[in-house]
């Protein structure tokens, strides 16, 4: 039996895309093995995020090379799709495949001839406006599924370079997403998180539907217990959304609600769509409908231009915010991007310092928000047993909880009363 490996860099919609494709190799007859095993077909999906996300891909290639010289080797994702002509030239690639098509995957590798030399099936991803349907039948034993809902995205931050890799905003049919969660459901998950490049604009090309409108559907069905969404902006946070959140209990009282940084002039300089008012507006408003609720944010430290001051200003705006943790990263200049080619970018020495300020008060945050449920109770979701009677799981509001009890929690939500918190988890004994 011919042996593959599907692995992915970057994102959980490159994880969820890596999971399908592994299965649509399984479904050839194919054994799916690790990326560390040997294999007869390798399939690495890449990340282009930051320029170390391009040389972690080609490092990957590489590795697995030498695991089997007589691999077929296909590169797929991000980096495929914006630099196809510079991965045909690392060794040991014999397809590059890109952000679309890949549910022909096997297909071509079966067709391959190595006498052919590189393969390119990249093609223009800004003329695409179709979901492609790569989804997950089988499915492994847990208790939180990702569900790719979205494709694409049509903000073009001045940083960023996935628009250009992924192509414009595509959401998948509703009939489609909710046939996927039923099937979920009826294998015993009891969370789903609706993924994709950029969540929020689900609907926005279809006119049919909505993000609001396909967590209404998904909250109706039976089984699925809690509803987790990625990453959103301030903008989609109106009275009316949060409310309508509210009124889905299922819908989980954590947001990664995106600013990038606390500073004005740098946002507009971001090419973001709102400011520091909208935000704290957007913060307040899901405070005010959902008093537990945590809120995670990303920050970048040392963006170009960046003064100190701008920087304090952001500094200040994320300790107002009370956030329950921040993923505080130095900038990284990512070849093909506006902010890329300006002539003032800041010393790495700046951006780690100015990042590290960042984490260090993230510590501090996430400490005080965990610590403020000693003595109370909460409802977990536990996922697998660590030891001894000894589960782990997470509050509605993600935060870690590692619960004790006489019986086997695994995938069984209940409530568990908080006797200590500390290192961003919360200790207690379960009430099953």
């Amino acid at each position: 039996m011919k042996k593959a490996a599907s692995f992915a860099l970057g994102c959980k919609v490159n994880q969820y895309e890596s999971e399908a494709i592994a299965e649509l190799f399984q479904e050839k007859g194919y054994e799916i093995v690790g990326i560390d095993e040997e294999a007869d077909v390798y399939v690495i999906n890449t990340c282009t995020v930051t320029n170390f996300g391009d040389k972690k891909s080609r490092q990957l290639i590489r590795k697995v090379k030498r695991q089997n010289e007589n691999a077929i080797v296909a590169v797929v994702g991000c980096y495929a799709q914006t630099a196809p002509q510079e991965l045909m030239k690392v060794e040991g690639v014999n397809l590059v495949i890109g952000t679309k098509d890949r549910a022909q995957i096997v297909e071509m590798v079966e067709n391959y001839k190595t006498e052919n030399g590189v393969e390119n099936h990249v093609s223009d991803i800004m003329k695409e406006r179709v979901f492609e349907p790569l989804s997950i039948q089988k499915l492994a034993n847990r208790t939180r599924a990702y569900l790719k809902i979205q494709d694409g995205c049509s903000q073009y931050c001045s940083y960023c370079i996935i628009p250009y890799a992924r192509g414009p905003i595509r959401s998948r049919d509703p009939q489609d997403v909710l046939a996927e969660v039923k099937r979920l459901a009826e294998n015993g998950f009891k969370e789903v998180v609706l993924t994709g490049i950029h969540v929020a604009s689900y609907g926005k090309d279809r006119h049919d539907t909505s993000l609001l409108e396909i967590l209404r559907q998904v909250h109706e069905v039976e089984g699925i217990e809690r509803i987790r969404f990625s990453s959103i902006e301030p903008n989609v946070v109106t009275e009316e959304f949060a409310q309508a959140i509210a009124d889905m209990p299922k819908v989980c009282d954590h947001f990664h609600l995106s600013l990038q940084s606390g500073c004005d002039k740098t946002l507009k300089e971001m090419n973001r769509k709102y400011d520091t008012e909208k935000y704290r507006q957007a913060a307040a408003t899901l405070r005010k409908y959902l008093p537990e609720v945590a809120l995670t944010t990303d920050i970048i430290a040392g963006f170009p231009g960046e003064t100190e001051e701008d920087f304090q200003a952001s500094y200040d705006f994320a300790k107002e915010m009370g956030f329950a943790k921040i993923h505080a990263f130095p900038y990284s200049p990512k070849r093909g991007t506006p902010a890329a080619a300006r002539k003032d970018q800041l010393l790495n020495a700046v951006k780690a310092e100015r990042s590290h300020r960042l984490i260090e008060l993230s510590d501090k945050m996430a400490d005080e928000f965990i610590q403020a449920y000693v003595g109370k109770e909460v409802e977990v979701l536990y996922e697998r047993a660590i030891g001894e009677g000894v589960y782990e799981g997470h509050t509605t509001n993600y935060i870690k909880v590692k619960g004790t009890s006489d019986k086997d929690l695994t995938n069984v939500i209940c409530k568990t009363k908080i006797t200590k918190a500390e290192n961003e988890e919360l200790f207690g004994t379960a009430e099953a």
